[in-house]
């Protein structure tokens, strides 16, 4: 090449490099606004975005699920562990000696009282009773003629025939053989009786158990074991525990002739499995538990009560009625205090502090902080504070949506929740269905 060539190239190396140089700065500049965004003075959505529970003029409302404190009844119960105990139970054992005959009932079977279930062999008693029969026959016989020679031997005496003294001893042969009489009487009792005893019958009304001798086995009244076990089933009974801290109320109760209620849950506490009373209270405190034991009484015509079986029992003390109820899930808690974030008007919120009574289930009896009607916040807490904007969809207290409230919006007469009359609801022990609240019909209401 030129040395001229080589002049130019350099100079062109050198114009790019300064060119470089001066418009770098421009482009890293114009990078970086562009990565910052819109400025904060830009209109909605600009800034910070609205911050933790919608802060910011022009940030969206939280969305939250709100629901309406009710005036409505909660149980105050006592919660104890049991186990079902039959009211009889009976062992069956024969109370003579001989050879079983024959059973008149299967294992399992329910017997009345007076029922047949078992017969011994009857024939040695009943050659015992015809001896006794003989026996008394044959002394009946001796007494009679005892007393023929007493009246004969008074007529003599009267004649001066015979000595007094054998008038006297005369009368004492007819006092022994009144006395043999009578213990021969006893002995055709027993031998009858012994007899009734071949014939075994049901004392009481209950289930029978499994079969404990077969038939044509030899049974003694002495044997340890019975021939077969009767369980009352119908009346059955519960035994639990209570603390003895909770035994005053519950004696007042009793003490002014109130009839406690009491139900029966399974062993995972999901089911009522029987609802019985009260029937009575242990006289003695278990020391070593600090407990004391219960009795109720319950109805089993469905046999849902098993003796021995162990139940969660729980007895109703007290219903409050006519008190404001909240789900447990609208109340929030710190260190001092319970709160609850109370839904205003004009679609924000404000912490209220509320006093927390009975709980039952899923429901708590608000004391002091809330009436009947006022819409707290159910979920979507976590995001909210004082002077929060909310979009509220409102659940009725019956556990159903129904509907919205959001800034701005309207409602007509008939489908504010608010003008609608707060039902009285009933919050009983159970979770089944009937009284689950996500099971209720929708009531309608709410905002749109």
């Amino acid at each position: 090449m030129r040395p001229r060539t080589w002049v130019v190239l350099g100079l062109c190396c050198a114009l790019a490099i300064a060119g470089a140089y001066l418009i770098w700065p421009k482009i890293q500049a114009a990078g970086a606004s562009s990565s910052r965004g819109p400025d904060k003075t830009g209109g909605a959505g600009g800034g910070r975005g609205g911050g933790r529970g919608g802060r910011g003029d022009g940030s969206a409302p939280t969305p939250v699920v709100a629901v309406k404190a009710v005036r409505g009844n909660i149980g105050v119960y006592f919660d104890g562990l049991g186990s079902v105990t039959p009211i009889n139970t009976v062992t069956i054992k024969s109370r003579v000696d001989g050879q079983l005959m024959s059973v008149h009932f299967r294992e399992g079977d329910t017997v009345k009282q007076g029922d047949l279930l078992i017969e011994i062999d009857p024939r040695p008693y009943q050659v015992q009773l015809q001896q006794a029969e003989g026996q008394l026959a044959k002394d009946q016989a001796s007494l009679a003629n005892a007393r023929t020679d007493v009246a004969r031997y008074q007529t003599l005496l009267k004649q001066n025939a015979i000595p007094e003294q054998q008038l006297t001893t005369q009368l004492a042969t007819v006092n022994q053989d009144v006395g043999v009489v009578k213990s021969d009487q006893a002995q055709v009792a027993n031998a009858n009786l012994n007899l009734t005893y071949c014939r075994i019958t049901a004392p009481i009304t209950g289930r029978i158990g499994l079969r404990l001798v077969d038939p044509g086995n030899i049974v003694h009244a002495s044997d340890p074991n019975g021939l077969l076990v009767i369980t009352q089933m119908d009346p059955i009974s519960v035994l639990f525990t209570v603390a003895e801290d909770q035994l005053p109320a519950v004696l007042q109760k009793l003490r002014a002739g109130q009839q406690l209620r009491v139900d029966a849950y399974d062993r995972d506490r999901t089911r009522i499995m029987a609802r019985g009373v009260l029937a009575t209270v242990d006289n003695q405190i278990d020391q070593t538990t600090g407990t004391i034991r219960l009795r109720a009484i319950f109805d089993n015509k469905d046999s849902a009560l098993f003796p021995n079986q162990f139940v969660n029992a729980r007895l109703l003390v007290e219903m409050k009625r006519g008190v404001v109820l909240l789900p447990q899930a609208a109340i929030q808690r710190n260190s001092s205090a319970a709160f609850v974030y109370l839904v205003k008007p004009d679609s924000t919120v404000t912490v209220r502090n509320i006093t927390v009574g009975t709980t039952e289930g899923e429901s708590s009896e608000i004391t002091s902080g809330l009436n009947a009607g006022d819409e707290v916040v159910l979920t979507g807490a976590d995001r909210l504070q004082e002077g929060s904007h909310v979009d509220a969809h409102l659940q009725e207290a019956n556990g159903n949506g129904g509907g919205t409230r959001s800034n701005g919006s309207t409602n007509t007469p008939a489908n504010d929740p608010a003008n609608k009359p707060v039902n009285e609801t009933i919050h009983g022990p159970t979770n089944g269905p009937a009284n689950n609240p996500t099971n209720q019909p929708n009531n309608g209401g709410g905002r749109p």
